[in-house]
């Protein structure tokens, strides 16, 4: 079912010092900063995997109330799958909870559905089946 780690999801307050700091410090590639109506966010590519940082645009999204209860740091862990409609019907044939019943559109024209941390000793999972190119 899961391919590899495809990134790791960063909640942070100020996506401006993250670039800078990955960029100029530790010379990685930074993504341009995407964005939708609610949040922005770039990748930071490092090997097979990237870090994913996410910033709020607005107060009452789900990294919002994160930072707020948390602080700034790690959100989600994304696995990639092959099929995610194939991996969200296993999932909830096992029983699995599930934040997404049906997949929703990601970054990069991905498909993404989270799996609810109850199922997975707190870990945010989210699995993600990249864009057919």
């Amino acid at each position: 079912m899961v391919g590899k780690v495809a990134h790791i999801g960063i909640a942070v307050n100020d996506l401006g010092p993250v670039t800078r700091f990955y960029r100029d410090c530790l010379g990685l590639p930074v993504s341009e900063i995407d964005e939708n109506d609610q949040l922005k966010w770039v990748f930071v590519p490092i090997g097979e995997t990237s870090l994913e940082f996410i910033q709020s645009k607005v107060d009452q999204t789900a990294i919002a109330r994160f930072i707020e209860k948390r602080g700034e740091g790690i959100h989600h862990v994304a696995l990639e799958v092959e099929n995610i409609e194939e991996s969200i019907k296993a999932l909830k044939q096992m029983g699995i909870p599930l934040i997404d019943e049906e997949p929703r559109k990601g970054a990069h024209n991905s498909k993404i559905a989270f799996i609810h941390p109850k199922a997975t000793q707190g870990v945010l999972i989210e699995m993600v089946q990249p864009a057919k190119e």
